[in-house]
């Protein structure tokens, strides 16, 4: 008994369409963790800087996720940005605290450390000081 159409095309799905499916995975895995590595590399390798900004704009993100598809809890996280303006007018936005957003103004002015797009602290200067 020969084998027939049937099994050749079985042989041919699992040699060659499978194997390709799961490369086409493992790359658009490697390249997305490639990507995020590149940019912590990147960061690594710059320098750190501390330069005079003040902060321009505040914003948070609220993504809520649902636990289960019946429930009604849901649990919600909130991410906080908050925008600087350098002296020379570029404009960054980093990812801050909870805390440090709380207690962050538009307009407040001080000494932000960074590294890449990596932040690293803002030392806010006291409006009331003399040293302008």
């Amino acid at each position: 008994m020969g084998m027939g159409p049937d099994s050749s095309w079985m042989f041919d799905l699992t040699g060659t369409v499978i194997p390709i499916f799961i490369a086409l995975v493992i790359g658009i895995i490697a390249v997305s963790a490639g990507r995020g590595l590149l940019q912590w590399g990147r960061n690594n390798s710059s320098p750190i800087l501390t330069l005079p900004a003040r902060i321009v704009s505040k914003r948070s993100e609220v993504r809520q996720q649902q636990l289960q598809e019946e429930s009604t809890t849901s649990r919600t996280s909130t991410t906080y940005y908050l925008t600087y303006e350098l002296e020379n007018g570029a404009r960054m936005e980093f990812k801050v605290e909870g805390s440090e957003y709380g207690m962050s103004a538009e307009g407040d002015r001080g000494i932000l450390t960074y590294q890449g797009t990596r932040y690293h602290r803002f030392q806010r200067q006291p409006h009331y000081s003399t040293a302008e």
